[in-house]
């Protein structure tokens, strides 16, 4: 099955930039103004979802309640927001509050199935940037070039440590913004190489929810009193 988060023809699979953004791609987790004040995120839901697939949507808001300070709140008259829909272009989200409407795109079925990708797509919406897109990633991760399809190679770009932190958390093979082995594979081998032997090796590109370390790293971009 091909991964939903691939589909669009965004930076990283699955993360749309906008024009007036495009000139620096990588001022997510560092620059403040890309921060939701207070951690609040209004959101609206403007998409057809199953009951199940809202279920799920409202599993990772609960997800977020529970373990850090974030809180997703329906929208009144907040000019600032994020808008959940369901085009049919995979899983997407823009990086960090961009300032008015925002979409976060959740395509029905397959980036509904669980509650892990929407945990994943608003956490790009909160700041985040992929795990393996972090700039000491050689150290644990070697892209297999000779894999990947071909112009997708900017997937696998490193952050610099100048406009992007983990906030002193250690790498994360576990973490939900990481991805699979295979992502971006043009012959179904790994474009991606684990470099450590480390028993979160066998979790990456899981979707099943936060590892612990997403959970602190949100927790520390946010000032969170957990």
């Amino acid at each position: 099955m091909e991964n939903p988060e691939e589909l669009g023809t965004y930076h990283e699979g699955d993360i749309l930039i906008p024009m007036r953004f495009r000139e620096d791609t990588r001022n997510g987790l560092l620059a403040l103004s890309t921060r939701w004040p207070g951690g609040v995120v209004p959101y609206e839901i403007k998409g057809t979802f199953t009951p199940q697939e809202l279920d799920n949507i409202h599993h990772a808001f609960n997800e977020y309640h529970n373990k850090t300070c974030i809180r997703f709140k329906q929208r009144t008259v907040e000019r600032d927001y994020i808008s959940i829909v369901n085009g049919k272009s995979g899983c997407w989200s823009s990086i960090g509050r961009l300032g008015g409407r925002q979409e976060v795109n959740l395509q029905s079925p397959n980036c509904l199935r669980t509650y892990g990708t929407p945990i994943h797509e608003l956490m790009h919406a909160l700041g985040f940037l992929h795990e393996q897109n972090r700039y000491e990633r050689d150290d644990y991760v070697k892209v297999l070039s000779e894999n990947v399809k071909p112009g997708m190679m900017s997937n696998f770009e490193k952050g610099s440590a100048r406009t992007h932190s983990a906030f002193g958390i250690g790498y994360d093979y576990a973490s939900v913004m990481h991805y699979s082995s295979t992502s971006f594979s043009k012959n179904g081998k790994p474009t991606l190489k684990v470099l450590r032997n480390h028993p979160d090796a066998r979790q990456l590109g899981q979707r099943r929810g936060f590892s612990p370390s997403d959970i602190r790293k949100i927790n520390l971009m946010y000032k969170c009193k957990i």
